[in-house]
């Protein structure tokens, strides 16, 4: 007998929520293309990360088109911030990682993605602003062995998810649920009400 459509939504919302990772998250900083911030929406979602901090002072978050974000920003939780000390404090206890090409910045695969961790991708043509470099506690970079050194941020953002839950799926972090019940109770009831 098919199961009805409730039951089955229902079955595939549980399923999504135990793999959410609710302290794996972006910190998107100033970047202006939609494009660019739709893709990493939906890599938030495909990798299981909870939510994504936005972090906007001099450029206006985009004008997001409805078919290519709304279905990823419908489960990817948004959480927006006015300064830095606003975004710092609610990063407390991650480490925070910028992407950057400094000298003293590490190969992303030498970095641990199994402890709480807060990546900030910058914007687009001057990458991450210094006073946010302030609170990291380290800057890492994706290898790469070509003539164009750089990646398009959306694409950087699903490299380095990507080798966050090969590593945290190493570790079994997708094999259970990451919330306690209470906490996934209230996020399944929020979920159902979408």
């Amino acid at each position: 007998m098919p199961k009805n459509p409730t039951q089955h939504r229902r079955e595939r919302m549980e399923s999504v929520l135990a793999h959410r990772q609710p302290d794996l998250t972006l910190v998107l900083a100033n970047i202006h293309d939609p494009h660019n911030v739709s893709a990493i929406y939906r890599s938030c979602d495909a990798f299981g990360v909870e939510s994504v901090h936005l972090y906007y002072t001099d450029t206006a978050f985009p004008i997001l088109g409805r078919k290519s974000s709304a279905s990823a920003r419908k489960w990817v939780q948004s959480k927006r911030h006015r300064d830095k000390e606003e975004l710092a404090q609610a990063l407390s206890g991650m480490q925070i990682l910028v992407t950057d090409c400094t000298p003293t910045a590490r190969p992303m695969r030498s970095w641990d993605f199994t402890k709480p961790t807060a990546i900030i991708m910058g914007n687009e043509h001057s990458g991450v602003a210094p006073e946010l470099a302030e609170i990291a506690t380290g800057e890492l970079y994706i290898p790469m062995y070509g003539m164009i050194q750089s990646f398009n941020v959306s694409v950087a953002a699903a490299i380095i998810l990507a080798e966050a839950a090969r590593q945290r799926e190493e570790a079994g972090f997708y094999d259970k649920r990451r919330y306690d019940d209470i906490t996934w109770q209230k996020k399944l009831e929020d979920w159902l009400e979408r």
